[in-house]
């Protein structure tokens, strides 16, 4: 009953099976795997965060470059602010016990002693950077030389939470804390890093280090979640298809050898509902026509028959008031027997 799985055309439907099932299954656990790993590196950020906050701070040379390994560990470096190149980034939220809080972050560059400027964070204020009053809040830096210590942060990107990479801010404004953006705002090297201090001066309040790009369960972590999903459903609908064909291919062998074949069944009820359509058919018409057709038939039958028997009658009269016309006989006359 079988034998058909031997065919040519069945073969090219086993061996894609036999590869898609396997393709789909190990792309369903990778998918996994790497959601996983993004589980994994969230619960490994926590724990870096909590030590970061009791360990030692290294100085910031022996940090860079920022991966998922040094973003936020605590580093040090000395210099002086450059408080003519004091910065705000606007439209930047701080989470509280109460919700997302509206305000800005205050940035000011430090000279280190290597020539290039160190972007520290020096914290955060509710209000809008727009505003003369909450700006005018802003603490001055600290002057001569200091030393910093702070979380150490990656440069951020258009794909950052809060982030304006559009432009057109007003002077003293900053939307996108990179080395990128500030390049071109001051006219001396800035570190593709920046600091935020854990201890900022009143009334700035501190704004914790942001988990590593990559790390943590972001959206892409679920994106990896539901991709696995569906892999594994692609996988047995694979399978699902394939016992579904087998089912109705030997379906069909098995009405073929009892000699049931699809197209004489599908001629005999064609004839049989075609008999039975013509018979309705027939049907339906004989019953409309009775009622109709003879009451319309007497009504108008009627008034011919009538006139056709005056016409007659007419006719008879004209003929036997007329003696000349026609050679009839005068009523009266007789005519002889032998002539």
């Amino acid at each position: 009953m079988y034998r058909f799985l031997l065919t040519p055309r069945w073969w090219g439907i086993n061996v894609f099976a036999v590869l898609a099932i396997p393709f789909c299954i190990f792309m369903g656990s990778w998918q996994l795997s790497r959601f996983d790993a993004r589980v994994a590196s969230q619960q490994q950020q926590e724990d870096r965060s909590a030590d970061a906050k009791t360990a030692a701070p290294r100085p910031l040379q022996s940090l860079l470059p920022v991966d998922q390994i040094t973003s936020g560990r605590q580093a040090s470096a000395r210099g002086r602010y450059d408080t003519e190149h004091q910065l705000l980034v606007p439209d930047r939220t701080l989470q509280s016990k109460h919700g997302d809080l509206q305000g800005f972050y205050v940035l000011t560059l430090l000279r280190t002693d290597d020539g290039k400027a160190l972007p520290v964070v020096r914290g955060w204020l509710p209000g809008d950077a727009n505003a003369k009053a909450d700006a005018a809040k802003v603490p001055a830096p600290p002057a001569g030389e200091v030393t910093v210590t702070g979380a150490l942060q990656a440069s951020e990107n258009q794909g950052t939470s809060g982030v304006q990479a559009g432009g057109g801010l007003p002077k003293g404004q900053l939307g996108m804390i990179s080395a990128a953006s500030l390049v071109n705002l001051v006219p001396y090297g800035v570190y593709d890093a920046w600091v935020t201090l854990a201890d900022p001066p009143a009334p700035l309040h501190a704004v914790p280090p942001a988990a590593a790009e990559g790390s943590g369960l972001d959206m892409k972590a679920f994106q990896n979640l539901g991709y696995t999903g569906e892999w594994f459903v692609f996988a047995g609908f694979v399978v699902f298809m394939w016992f579904r064909l087998v089912r109705r291919e030997a379906e069909a062998a098995k009405d073929a050898a009892l000699g049931i074949l699809p197209e004489e069944n599908g001629a005999a009820n064609g004839a049989s509902n075609g008999a039975s359509t013509a018979a309705a058919n027939a049907g339906t018409d004989a019953a409309e026509d009775a009622p109709t057709d003879a009451p319309k038939d007497a009504a108008t039958d009627a008034p011919a028959d009538a006139a056709a028997s005056g016409t007659a009658a007419g006719a008879q009269d004209s003929t036997g008031g007329d003696g000349g016309g026609g050679g009839g006989v005068p009523a009266g006359d007789e005519v002889p027997a032998g002539k």
